[in-house]
């Protein structure tokens, strides 16, 4: 039996449905849209949950274009639906705007990059220029085709096409734009947002606001930027974020979808794996897997039966966010990342509208970003009688909190390293046991940690801890039974000091003493500091540290 190739990172439908790929049918996304007869609608979904392959199926659907396209649509769920849907089918012309590469260093090259997006869409409907109707309207056209049109040209460029394309269709326009938030998100970042909002305020109010021309428009975007910076007045908006019931399904593969596809590939003893690492988000009332992960899986799988599950979406999400909020986390913010990652919840207000000015305010953006980009998932919600609204919120599967315990720990650790931490190193070299456990005790504080933190996490926390001890030779033996200490500090010169360093995990508080002992006692009967005599240094020092969490204890012996 031949399977279907799997389609990583094709979002274009026609590509999709003609190469034969593997498709999972969300066409009913159409009958909701119609039947929910709403202007604007603004679909708000974490990165890499289907958007752009939507909004092109969208797009070839309703499109009036030279080519019929109804072919794409056979066999699937929006053929078997009622004449009123299927009538629609290439009955509108269509604007289709992805603001996705407008992720530029400065404003004139995001400028440029929407700019250039604005005039393909010209390019692709340039058989306007062929109809008499619009002589007058066609040297104001040509210059926005050719990229040679002032700011103000660019701002009403979509609500002037729409009327172009309306003149010559005689039907109103349907407009799909997708990315929104990508050039304000990079924007705040990188200093130059108020002049991105100000553009792309008014580049949406003419084209969604003051716009006879207009059939209907589907918006698509990470977050919700709030509607006072960018959709001032538009009373015509649906806002259909994770937490809204309409449209539930149609980002993100349901359970029934996953259990299909790895049954077509053989697969279907991969379904717990599948289902502990990849399912968990609840966007309204469905619970959905994250598709683009799924699909990696699925593929590496069919390659190899006994590939491990990994995190595919750890490098697609935008994570600069995340991480610039967490570098300004206080210990009440570690403790509650502590708490999530052991598999706890922690209750926060939510407010769907993201004002990026207000970002720093208050750590209360930072769980707000998060849930609304796919790091956390809903458990349960409540409103006080302040008609504040609190969300209950968890990690939604392995791959989320593998991200937490590599991602966040890295930058929580990286933190850490750019530390001057000289007194830890004076401490180290001149033996002073008690200061270099206070020390290590301080830097342990300051990242996070979980309960079920093992050796190695210890054992590469105090690695990277040391790394800018310039002047010594660092040598880390993470196997363990390699006959060797799990971390050796050498001086340059074999004159110099040489240090042997055992580390132990203790199950609670009161063992810390007993295990540092262990460690110590395990350097000597093993001999570890052997190989530094055999090297030829004659100053040896050996420290047995043992760790509880937050807590360290630590043993010093010498020659």
């Amino acid at each position: 039996m031949e399977f279907k190739p799997l389609p990583i990172g094709i979002d274009n439908f026609e590509m999709l449905i003609t190469r034969g790929y593997y498709f999972v049918d969300k066409t009913l996304l159409i009958k909701d849209l119609l039947d929910n007869k709403a202007a604007v609608n603004l679909f708000t979904r974490p990165r890499r949950f289907g958007k752009t392959l939507n909004m092109s199926m969208l797009q070839y659907f309703f499109e009036n274009s030279s080519k019929d396209n109804s072919y794409l649509f056979e066999n699937l769920n929006i053929m078997k639906a009622e004449q009123k849907y299927t009538s629609h089918m290439g009955q509108y012309p269509v604007i289709n705007l992805s603001l996705k590469s407008a992720k530029q260093p400065n404003f004139e090259l995001a400028y440029i990059s929407i700019r250039r997006r604005i005039a393909e869409e010209y390019k692709r409907h340039e058989y306007l220029l062929e109809n008499e109707q619009l002589q007058y309207e066609r040297e104001r056209y040509l210059k926005i085709l050719m990229e040679q049109g002032e700011e103000g040209d660019y701002i009403d460029a979509l609500y002037f096409l729409c009327e172009c394309l309306e003149k010559h269709h005689n039907k109103k326009v349907i407009i799909l734009i997708d990315e929104y938030d990508v050039p304000l998100e990079n924007a705040f970042f990188e200093g130059f947002y108020d002049r991105m909002i100000a553009f792309i305020r008014s580049l949406f109010e003419s084209a969604l606001k003051t716009n006879s021309s207009l059939e209907f428009a589907v918006i698509t975007g990470c977050l919700r930027i709030s509607r006072e910076s960018i959709f001032t007045g538009l009373n015509n908006l649906d806002i259909i974020s994770i937490l809204n019931e309409h449209y539930d399904e149609y980002f993100g593969f349901t359970q029934n979808e996953v259990s299909i596809m790895l049954n077509d590939y053989g697969l279907i003893e991969k379904e717990e794996l599948t289902k502990s690492w990849y399912n968990g988000y609840i966007f309204g009332q469905a619970q959905v897997y994250n598709p683009w992960s799924v699909v990696k899986f699925v593929k590496d799988l069919y390659k190899n039966k006994n590939a491990f599950p990994t995190s595919y979406w750890a490098n697609t999400s935008s994570n600069s966010i995340v991480k610039s909020l967490i570098e300004r986390a206080d210990n009440a913010t570690k403790k509650e990342i502590e708490l999530l990652i052991e598999g706890k919840t922690i209750e926060k207000p939510v407010h769907e509208d993201i004002t990026y000015d207000e970002i720093y305010d208050s750590m209360d953006s930072l769980w707000n970003f998060m849930f609304f980009t796919g790091y956390f998932k809903k458990v349960n919600e409540r409103m006080d009688s302040e008609d504040n609204h609190y969300l209950e919120l968890s990690i939604p599967n392995r791959e989320v909190k593998y991200i937490f315990k590599s991602k966040i720990l890295k930058w929580f650790q990286d933190k850490v390293k750019a530390r001057d931490l000289t007194r830890m190193y004076t401490a180290i070299i001149n033996g002073e046991h008690q200061i270099f456990e206070d020390e290590l005790s301080r830097l342990l504080i300051e990242t996070i940690s979980f309960n079920d933190a093992y050796e190695n996490f210890y054992h590469g926390f105090v690695t990277g801890a040391l790394a800018n001890m310039h002047d010594y030779i660092i040598k880390s033996n993470r196997e363990g039974g390699t006959g060797r200490s799990d971390l050796f500090i050498k001086s340059v010169s074999l004159r110099g000091i040489a240090i042997v360093i055992e580390f132990k995990v203790a199950k609670n508080i009161d063992d810390l003493e007993k295990k540092a002992e262990e460690a110590i006692k395990q350097i000597e009967t093993k001999g570890y500091d052997l190989e530094l005599r055999c090297e030829g240094y004659k100053n040896i020092l050996k420290y047995g540290i043992s760790f509880y969490q937050k807590d360290c204890f630590i043993i010093k012996k010498e020659n």
